[in-house]
């Protein structure tokens, strides 16, 4: 899972899934679900993010610390 800001359009990408989307369904104002060929969900799209989310923080909890500390 990649969590990715982009502060020119002040967009918050979460990567779910190393496919590509195919399709997007916008679930709320702003908030838009990528779901591949398949139809798993594999990104969520934040528009506006630091309006709708806390961007100051980012907390994980039980997660194997080998994925939460990886560049890759």
């Amino acid at each position: 899972m990649k969590f990715q800001y982009y502060p020119d359009t002040d967009s918050l990408y979460i990567d779910l899934a190393d496919r590509a989307g195919s399709e997007t369904r916008e679930i709320a104002p702003g908030v838009n679900l990528d779901f591949d060929a398949k139809g798993q969900l594999v990104g969520i799209d934040i528009d506006h993010a630091s309006r709708v989310v806390n961007l100051a923080k980012l907390e994980a909890e039980s997660f194997p610390a080998s994925t939460v500390f990886s560049n890759g």
